[in-house]
């Protein structure tokens, strides 16, 4: 065997879920970006999806007194935009002024879509016990929302240490899933 050993501390590197995502949520009136990657999805429907967001990001205060956010999906044009989210702090910067983006009404939740994003999940928590341990969120996806200009959207998936992997080539196998 030639393999070698793997630093325990990298192997989200190797589990990274699907693709980053840019959380929006709000309060009193004040609407903030996250960008996130640590999520998955938990149930078909209704749609579950579960996520780790810090206690120290700013949107875990917000999202644990509102109960509610939307999951917005953006392509790799918007990368330089998603990571600029990732890298500034929305208690001190307005995002969506910051970063050109647009700021769109959802229809179930408080917190915005943003436009430029190829699809919008609205979503509510549904469950915290594990928040108070893990900072994991459990939303219930409420209405979802999807670019249908965009026929092959190539979404962005993070790698670890700044290194982003674009989605490719998709393949269909035989598969009993409806």
């Amino acid at each position: 065997m030639k393999k070698r050993t793997f630093p325990l501390s990298r192997v989200y590197q190797l589990l990274e879920p699907g693709p980053v995502v840019m959380v929006t949520t709000a309060r009193k009136g004040r609407a903030n970006i996250m960008t996130m990657s640590w999520h998955t999805m938990m149930e078909f429907e209704p749609p579950i999806v579960g996520c780790v967001i810090s206690n120290q990001n700013h949107t875990f205060g917000i999202l644990k007194a509102t109960r509610e956010c939307v999951i917005n999906i953006p392509t790799v044009e918007l990368a330089a935009k998603v990571v600029g989210c990732g890298n500034t702090s929305g208690r001190s910067v307005d995002k969506f002024k910051a970063f050109g983006l647009t700021a769109v009404p959802a229809s179930r939740v408080s917190a915005p879509l943003i436009g430029e994003c190829y699809a919008n999940l609205e979503c509510c928590v549904v469950d915290t016990r594990m928040v108070a341990k893990y900072n994991f969120f459990v939303l219930e996806v409420l209405k979802a929302w999807i670019d249908p200009l965009k026929k092959e959207p190539k979404t962005i998936h993070h790698r670890g240490n700044g290194v982003f992997m674009v989605a490719g080539r998709s393949i269909k196998l035989p598969s009993k899933m409806k």
